[in-house]
């Protein structure tokens, strides 16, 4: 037998092995010696409201090139899949590759739609609406030659022709209308530009700069109708929504949302202006009500507010996007940002992404759900999970979980164990009182965590492979797997039901007769 099989097949009886004894270990009603406890009363009559899943709606991804693979269209299908998946939104349908723009001998502007229509009509087709970046400049009408560090080096600069820009938008957009027709159109949003307040926009100044850049290109997206959406700033760090809301009220420019993004490691001082310290646990939720507070006090307080990017961090760091602490993360980050914002869209569904060049190992902390070879991580689980939330959110005391009502009656409650990343952090007990419930009922309970629907472990196991063998992978895609539910019967008398989650762990609790 060749070594790396057998390190391959001992991997395998040591990960079944350790997912056998964890699984048994954490089973709801068992205890588990260390453990803290915590008891949590859930009022199952309890007022509620309207809870619209926000947060699985809107995914980013890879360039708009990549949507092109076949390996991009299968992770897209899997993400939708298990979420609410409606919109996905990418950068650089104006880069190079793509080809929209070019210029002929006689320096005419020469359009190229090729591409563009593989792309939409790809997304289309998987039941996927473009939420469109505006981005980044063609080489042919760039002002300078200046371009962005990525991978793929994007062209930043201001046009060195702005009715050319227009001209750009407006014929993107009278060809997408002729395409697809005003009705689907209507339906998608148009975003400008990506993060001009960072590296991505070299006009100077950047704010006002990008100001005429957004009036430009939304005056001429209304010229070819009024019902197309579109929005801005699609700031980094929570920046300009103010001063942006306060100049498209003065200049009387067309705006239908704003836009904006936030990481869990951006600093105080870029967020907010202050030198305080503000978790990775905070920020984004932080951040969040900061901008729903700017909106509601400005010019225009209707405007929905979309966070077009974010996530636990904007560095790649294995043990955060790559591992089960997203769970509670995102658990946590939903429950709190309830009410505040229209569209909170992960960065990103997929590592077929290449901002930082082509991926070199399964797990190295890319934005995606599915690592590369088609493997599910523990995010991906975790957003399956919380899929299963209801639409109607009951009141609850503060604590770690989230009590919904789906409309069928069935209870949908997702309970956690936050603890920073890495391996620290302690088990919880929570011992779970429904008052109201009548008659029996059992429980359902899904748990992701480090041996539940997380290949990380896996990985680790066979030594970290850089490119994993097929029977690797296929290891790795099981492992990937969301464990089946355990079913626990509770006493009419006194519903309730134990549960311990180990550091990382989510549950979804599922309520039924």
């Amino acid at each position: 037998m060749e070594k790396s099989n057998f390190q391959t097949m001992l991997a395998m009886g040591s990960l079944l092995l350790a997912l056998l004894c964890t699984y048994q270990q954490f089973l709801p009603g068992q205890s588990n010696l260390g453990a803290r406890a915590e008891n949590i009363t859930i009022d199952t009559q309890a007022p509620s409201h309207p809870f619209p899943h926000y947060w699985e709606q809107m995914f980013g991804s890879g360039r708009a090139s990549l949507s092109l693979r076949e390996s991009y269209r299968h992770d897209l299908k899997a993400v939708k899949a298990v979420t609410e998946f409606r919109y996905v939104r990418f950068h650089g349908i104006f880069d190079r590759d793509v080809g929209v723009y070019n210029e002929n001998k006689q320096g005419q502007a020469e359009y190229n739609f090729t591409y563009v229509d593989q792309i939409y009509d790809g997304l289309l087709a998987s039941g996927i609406r473009p939420f469109v970046e505006l981005s980044f400049m063609p080489q042919a009408l760039a002002s300078t030659s200046q371009q962005q560090e990525f991978f793929y080096h994007p062209y930043i600069t201001p046009p060195k022709d702005w009715n050319r820009w227009g001209d750009l938008i407006g014929s993107f957009a009278q060809h997408l209308v002729a395409r697809y027709g005003i009705d689907e159109v209507s339906q998608w949003y148009f975003e400008v530009w990506n993060e001009p307040n960072i590296g991505f926009w070299a006009g100077e100044p950047k704010q006002a700069k990008y100001f005429h850049l957004y009036d430009v290109a939304a005056r001429s997206l209304k010229s070819v109708s009024v019902r197309i959406r579109v929005g801005g700033p699609a700031t980094a760090q929570a920046a300009w929504v103010s001063a942006f809301v306060a100049h498209c009220a003065k200049e009387k420019v067309p705006v239908d949302f704003v836009s904006t993004h936030v990481y869990g490691d951006d600093t105080a001082e870029n967020v907010f202006g202050t030198s305080q310290k503000i978790t990775r646990r905070d920020m984004v939720a932080m951040a969040v009500k900061k901008v729903h507070d700017e909106v509601a006090s400005s010019p225009m307080p209707y405007l929905p507010i979309i966070f077009s990017e974010y996530n636990a961090t904007y560095m790649n760091i294995r043990d955060i996007t790559d591992s089960a602490f997203m769970g509670p993360w995102l658990a946590e980050t939903i429950s709190r940002c309830d009410g505040l914002v229209h569209l909170l869209s992960y960065w990103a569904f997929s590592d077929v992404f290449e901002e930082q060049g082509v991926a070199k190992t399964p797990f190295y902390g890319g934005y995606g759900l599915v690592a590369t070879g088609h493997i599910s991580k523990a995010a991906y689980n975790d957003f399956a999970l919380l899929h299963r939330l209801g639409t109607e959110r009951l009141s609850e005391k503060p604590g770690p979980l989230i009590v919904t009502r789906r409309g069928d009656g069935t209870l949908a409650v997702a309970l956690w164990n936050y603890a920073p990343p890495g391996h620290g952090g302690v088990a919880r007990v929570y011992d779970l009182s429904f008052e109201g419930l009548r008659g029996a009922h059992h429980a359902i309970v899904w748990t992701v965590d480090q041996h539940h629907g997380s290949p990380l472990a896996a990985w680790e196991a066979m030594g970290g492979p850089q490119f994993p063998a097929p029977s690797q992978q296929q290891i790795l895609r099981q492992a990937g797997q969301l464990f089946p539910p355990i079913i626990e019967s509770m006493a009419a008398d006194h519903p309730s039901l134990s549960i311990t989650l180990e550091p990382h762990g989510l549950s979804l609790i599922e309520i039924t007769q």
